[in-house]
């Protein structure tokens, strides 16, 4: 099942820029509270380094943002989604589809096997997401909220680890 796209309205996904970044930390931290520091998805992200990070931009304030980071689930070589955000004002415009497809584009680039998140798959379901059930996080996650997204791997197995350049 494909995503709907987005409105011709919406302002573009750029890549993010070094000077993104603390408007970025900022808009991560009003959508998620300090509580998303002490979250596995976080551990893992410390282990990794980031391939990909794209933000939304309007009147040069960052409005949305997505980081991918390299992983490996067992032996398959794959990007970790997350955190996603937008700001809270800009919510139901479609910023947040918007990001996801490029966050894909993204990792179809790298050349992945796929790309693994913690999330909600009545929102992610619609791009292709599913549940991953033979992956096994470095902490806690509800399994329920491990998705995968096939590129050329349907199911990977095995431990999730961060990976550096």
């Amino acid at each position: 099942m494909s995503a709907q796209p987005a409105p011709a309205n919406l302002p573009p996904v750029e890549p993010e820029t070094p000077a993104d970044a603390g408007q970025v930390t900022a808009l991560v931290d009003s959508a998620f509270g300090p509580g998303r520091h002490a979250k596995t998805a976080e551990r893992l992200r410390e282990t990794s380094s980031p391939a990909c990070g794209l933000v939304v931009r309007h009147d040069g304030r960052v409005i949305g943002s997505v980081r991918l980071w390299r992983i490996r689930v067992g032996e398959t070589r794959a990007l970790f989604l997350g955190p996603i955000a937008v700001d809270a004002t800009e919510r139901r415009a479609g910023l947040g589809a918007a990001l996801v497809e490029a966050s894909l584009e993204c990792a179809a680039r790298e050349g992945v096997a796929g790309v693994l998140l913690v999330g909600d798959l009545p929102f992610f379901g619609r791009f292709g997401f599913l549940e991953l059930s033979g992956a096994a996080m470095p902490g806690p996650v509800d399994p329920r909220r491990l998705l995968w997204r096939p590129i050329s791997v349907e199911a990977p197995a095995g431990a999730v680890i961060g990976l550096r350049d």
